[in-house]
């Protein structure tokens, strides 16, 4: 990836547009999280319920800071021992920072910290956590390449990051924090 591609989809998140991007093991979707309409735009896409929640994905511990401010230090340690890496984790939203469009029904916000050079480059020069959503609509499987991503959205995207998936077989195993409970694995 060089810079005018990280400059154009860092511009497309700040404009409220939606970019697709290869993560660690699918394409995903991303968007400004804090920006309703494209949450909602992504939303529409895939033919998925706001209820259900998105996960945010952050290059960096400092960029989620907010979030982790309230926790407690051991399941601070916790996040820290898995990240970067290719798990996801449920954090509480103990002071309700994270936009009910993110979060769903849920108090907790589904949060990971990458590894993916791409999106740690993304969300560096954005200064913040992108959604991160596989880039598939709803019972359908995740795009594993650009011609999968085109086929399943054409112009909906508005900007297509180039670059490799990494070397993870499936998508990111989601815990819950509070619990240690496993949800996907």
């Amino acid at each position: 990836m060089n810079g005018w591609h990280t400059r154009r989809a860092v511009e497309t998140l700040r404009q409220g547009g939606v970019i697709a991007y290869p993560t660690e093991a699918v394409w995903g979707l991303g968007c400004d999280p804090f920006n309703e309409h494209a949450v909602a735009r992504i939303l529409k896409m895939k033919r998925r319920p706001v209820e259900k929640g998105l996960i945010l994905v952050a290059g960096a511990l400092s960029q989620i800071q907010f979030l982790l401010d309230p926790l407690t230090e051991q399941q601070r340690a916790t996040l820290r021992a898995s990240w970067p890496g290719p798990v996801t984790f449920l954090i509480p939203d103990l002071l309700d920072q994270v936009p009910h469009w993110v979060k769903g029904e849920h108090d907790s916000v589904a949060v990971r910290v990458s590894q993916h050079p791409l999106i740690r480059d993304v969300s560096k020069h954005f200064d913040g956590p992108i959604v991160s959503t596989s880039a598939n609509p709803a019972g359908k499987e995740p795009a594993r390449d650009r011609l999968k991503v085109n086929l399943y959205f054409r112009s909906e995207v508005d900007t297509i990051v180039p670059g490799d998936l990494g070397d993870q077989a499936q998508p990111s195993q989601i815990r819950d924090l509070r619990s240690g409970r496993i949800l996907r694995s």
